[in-house]
């Protein structure tokens, strides 16, 4: 199955609204940062990408048609708007019960492993917090916006589905510490 124009389109608009959703206004943070770490960012978020192309295509994903013609300043203001709902979102849910609980099970989880020996208390809560908002706000995003748009969406269910999900999950999530990383370089440097 090719994919439609609109679904061109809204992928476009995508690579973009993930770094407005990253990074909020400063997404130009990106180009900041060290060249390695930048590539990796940009590596990681196309084949978070590309995984999305072979969910729209299962799903039968349909976005509304476009009757315009679309300019670069358009796609990128419809980014930038539909990034700040998905953070908006993302909080909501973080901050709701069921909300909290995940986070206080990453957190337990991260704590137990000692991968974060190197933090302080304070720090791995926030960083914790931050990943799990992240996380709810590109699967709003990506996700949420697929649900809504196609019309086979219970195929994520299948064999197929559960795998793609799977490695979505594993990209969405590397490409979460690469952000935060560009984050605190931006941070140290400024």
């Amino acid at each position: 199955m090719m994919l439609t124009k609109e679904s061109k389109m809204r992928l476009l608009e995508n690579f973009y609204a993930i770094d407005y959703t990253l990074f909020n206004e400063r997404a130009s943070l990106v180009e900041s940062c060290c060249p390695e770490t930048i590539r990796e960012f940009i590596t990681v978020k196309g084949a978070l990408l590309s995984i999305m192309i072979e969910m729209h295509k299962l799903t039968d994903y349909r976005p509304k048609s476009i009757n315009k013609n679309v300019t670069n300043e358009m796609l990128k203001e419809n980014a930038r708007q539909t990034s700040i709902l998905a953070r908006k979102n993302a909080k909501s849910l973080a901050v709701t019960e069921h909300g909290r609980l995940l986070i206080k099970k990453e957190l337990r989880e991260s704590i137990e492993s000692g991968d974060n020996d190197n933090l302080t208390i304070e720090e791995l809560v926030e960083t914790t917090i931050r990943q799990r908002t992240f996380s709810l706000a590109i699967d709003n995003l990506l996700i949420g916006r697929l649900l809504h748009e196609s019309t086979a969406g219970d195929k994520l269910n299948s064999w197929e589905g559960r795998i793609l999900e799977d490695a979505y999950k594993v990209l969405r999530e590397s490409l979460i510490e690469i952000a935060l990383f560009i984050d605190e370089y931006a941070s140290l440097t400024r």
